[in-house]
């Protein structure tokens, strides 16, 4: 089993390509290539942690990407999926949602940038510059903005993700 990372994907937010300056003539455009990216690498049994910052629209809408979407889904919430709730996003089908940062081996899995002895691997600042705080080789920011809008390997490895 493969462990991959993504954030701030944003499916169905026409602002985020002006925004972002997404490299999308319109959300339908952007959410084909997410979809196509992240089914590239990650497989059915692999696992992915999206740290936030998912996807707008109808639940029905949503619910459609999500379900063409591969893996074993789990999400840490971001700022923009509060506005619905955790039960929200359970629906859709995440085996589970956190409302803050998740553990898992020596990293730590968070929406915004944390100070932390471990690693930490976050999203929610797109294609901003990180702050210089968090140039210290134990961050690195996954918003697929800055990872050529795919998700990346975390981990290959058999953990027992609780």
């Amino acid at each position: 089993m493969k462990i991959y990372v993504t954030s701030d994907t944003h499916f169905n937010h026409e602002n985020i390509i002006k925004y972002c300056k997404r490299p999308y003539k319109n959300a339908d455009k952007m959410n084909e290539s997410l979809i196509k990216n992240w089914n590239k690498v990650v497989k059915k049994e692999d696992t992915i942690f999206h740290l936030g910052d998912f996807g707008f629209g109808t639940k029905e809408e949503l619910k459609s990407i999500f379900n063409r979407l591969n893996g074993k889904k789990y999400l840490i919430m971001g700022n923009h999926d509060f506005r619905v709730g955790k039960k929200y996003y359970e629906e859709l089908g995440f085996i589970k949602v956190y409302k803050k940062s998740f553990e898992i081996d020596k990293y730590i899995l968070s929406h915004k940038p944390i100070t932390t002895d471990k690693f930490n691997i976050y999203g929610h600042i797109h294609d901003k510059p990180e702050s210089k705080e968090y140039l210290d080789g134990k961050h690195v920011c996954v918003c697929v903005d800055k990872t050529n809008f795919t998700p990346i390997l975390l981990i290959d490895a058999k953990i027992d993700i609780k």
